[in-house]
């Protein structure tokens, strides 16, 4: 019998499969971006269906199986159902889901990763922060993790390049603890989408939908 793995992680996207299953995409900060089978996850009464939904958030008990792993079990710690509640925000973090996923590799540690994806999800719950600055944080320091943040600053305001550098360098958990003017977050916004346009080699849905709700 297969040994059980334990690992930390957050349901990126979950799918149907067959009648009674799903298939789950975790990032997970021992093992990256993981696949994993859940048996009769969409069945009433199943352990596995509250675990196999977005942004589930917890400890995920694993077996390996030949071509992917199978979810046994799941102790979820926080399931961000609060984000339904708000149309717009919720977009805003299928978003982060979705450019994670872009980024997540099996094989490769995520613990700045997901937790990054964990604070930032959780700072859309906050009132008194703009979801779009929380939005150009995320953004910028996930780049930077993954070593793709080497945009063209130039004619910045001393304002717009603080801040980015800051958002670069600071400790995670600083990371939305601050706001600007809505002049510096439309610099910055330009400066990111100009770089993210270049560097990503797919246009991410989630994306177009996010600005289509948003307004831009």
């Amino acid at each position: 019998m297969s040994e059980t793995l334990q690992v930390n992680g957050m349901v990126l996207s979950a799918m149907p499969i067959g009648e009674n299953d799903k298939r789950v995409v975790l990032l997970t900060k021992e093992l990256g971006k993981i696949s994993a089978f859940a048996r009769r996850a969409r069945r009433p009464g199943s352990v596995l269906m509250a675990a196999s939904v977005p942004f589930a958030s917890g400890r995920f008990f694993l077996v390996a199986g030949r071509d992917s792993y199978v979810l046994v079990n799941a102790s979820i710690s926080r399931y961000f159902t609060e984000l339904a509640q708000d149309p717009v925000g919720i977009w805003y973090g299928y978003y982060f889901l979705d450019f994670a996923d872009y980024y997540g590799r099996e094989g490769i540690r995520a613990t700045d990763m997901l937790n990054l994806l964990y604070l930032s999800v959780k700072a859309l719950l906050h009132r008194t922060l703009d979801n779009a600055l929380v939005r150009r944080i995320f953004e910028i320091r996930l780049m930077v993790i993954n070593g793709e943040y080497a945009p063209c600053m130039e004619g910045l305001s001393e304002s717009a390049l603080y801040t980015i550098q800051y958002v670069c360098t600071c400790p995670l958990e600083k990371l939305f603890t601050f706001t600007v003017s809505e002049d510096v977050l439309r610099e910055i916004s330009e400066v990111i989408d100009r770089h993210t346009d270049r560097i990503l080699d797919r246009p991410l849905k989630s994306r177009k939908l996010l600005e289509e709700m948003a307004g831009g």
